[in-house]
């Protein structure tokens, strides 16, 4: 796959699976087009939470590339379309970031939702997750389910590069904190306290140190 550079936020809309749609002001594709696009690298708020964090080996971390509508394949169904993947470095490591956008968005519908109707494709995929996030024996009914396959995006790239660390960071332009307390009870599966401007983690999940963020932001 070849990549082209982008020379304004407007190239990320192309690949939005719902451009008409998705592209709009004050929604979080369009939000978070901008706000990376424009820092030409990491934004100040993104780069403030990695200057706060506790764990020495995601300081001073810059960014290699990084590539909009970013999909990773997982078994039976569609790929796990990230809002933005990003190749980051410290001087210790180098290692995927799945951004995810949110302003009003959730994460989706809860795990409950989403298996009414269950279908061999979807009992394939779900078996697969749990495996993955070593939730098979944790209940996850009201989890949404993309907060699953976004983790599991992040380690499966991470597996790719051969990297040692992944991460997952939320970058909300809600002033309301929208969804947050869906990803605080996500994050409660693997007993981490959620915070905003924080990252928090890692737990180690199929041989990968696994951190999460929450960034918020202005539109």
């Amino acid at each position: 796959m070849i990549y082209i550079p982008s020379k304004s936020e407007a190239d990320w809309k192309q690949f939005l699976a719902q451009p008409d749609k998705q592209w709009k002001d004050g929604y979080s594709a369009k939000s978070l087009a901008i706000c990376w696009q424009r820092a030409n690298g990491i934004p100040e708020k993104v780069k403030k939470i990695f200057a706060n964090t506790t764990a020495i080996e995601l300081k001073d971390v810059e960014m290699l590339f990084g590539i909009p509508e970013y999909k990773v394949a997982l078994p039976r169904g569609r790929e796990s379309q990230n809002d933005l993947f990003v190749l980051a470095r410290t001087d210790k490591e180098i290692f995927p970031i799945m951004v995810e956008g949110k302003v009003n968005e959730s994460f989706g519908p809860l795990v409950i939702e989403w298996v009414k109707n269950m279908s061999d494709g979807k009992k394939e995929r779900l078996e697969y997750l749990c495996k993955l996030l070593n939730l098979t024996n944790k209940n996850i009914d009201n989890i949404r389910y993309q907060l699953l396959h976004r983790t599991a995006s992040a380690i499966i790239t991470a597996n790719k590069y051969h990297c040692n660390i992944a991460m997952i960071l939320i970058h909300s332009f809600s002033q309301l904190n929208k969804s947050f307390k869906d990803y605080s009870d996500f994050c409660k599966l693997y007993n981490l306290e959620a915070q905003l401007d924080t990252i928090i983690g890692p737990v180690i999940l199929n041989g990968v140190r696994v951190y999460w963020g929450w960034v918020k932001d202005e539109v």
